[in-house]
């Protein structure tokens, strides 16, 4: 700690001790340095945002695949899906396709989202409201349970 000096002292003193100074906080009012070896200080930031990225999780997001006139044991196998999806911690996206006539049955499919969305309450929130784009009515349910 040598306190508010001037850069020509600064850097003699880190001349004299054969190391670099480095400014470690620009933002600073005075700009704070330090006398350290530069090759060895930026391999420890390397490190440590290895270290960092090592320890964040990725959330994917998965996606089921449904029709408005799914049957019991295909509904049961899809929800036993986007279950353990949930669980793992990824997002689940909730894709119901019309085609033909079952455009004009749109509240069935509705109902049938809303439906998933009550039954996967306890381990997953909304994140996208069921919502019509085209021929496809989308969901999108996060998941609740922290890893």
């Amino acid at each position: 700690m040598q306190g508010v000096i001037s850069i020509s002292e600064a850097l003699k003193i880190a001349d004299e001790s054969g190391l670099d100074l480095v400014e470690v906080s620009p933002n600073a009012d005075p700009p704070v340095c330090k006398v350290l070896d530069y090759g060895k200080y930026k391999y420890e930031q390397q490190k440590k945002a290895n270290e960092a990225r090592k320890k964040q999780k990725i959330i994917d997001i998965k996606e089921v695949k449904i029709r408005p006139g799914i049957e019991k044991h295909d509904y049961d196998v899809k929800m036993r899906n986007a279950r353990r999806f949930l669980e793992d911690g990824d997002k689940v996206k909730f894709t119901m396709r019309f085609r033909g006539r079952e455009m004009a049955h749109q509240d069935i499919g509705l109902n049938l989202l809303k439906k998933m969305q009550e039954e996967l309450a306890d381990i997953g929130t909304s994140e996208l409201e069921p919502k019509l784009e085209g021929r496809q009515m989308i969901m999108i349910l996060a998941s609740t349970i922290s890893k």
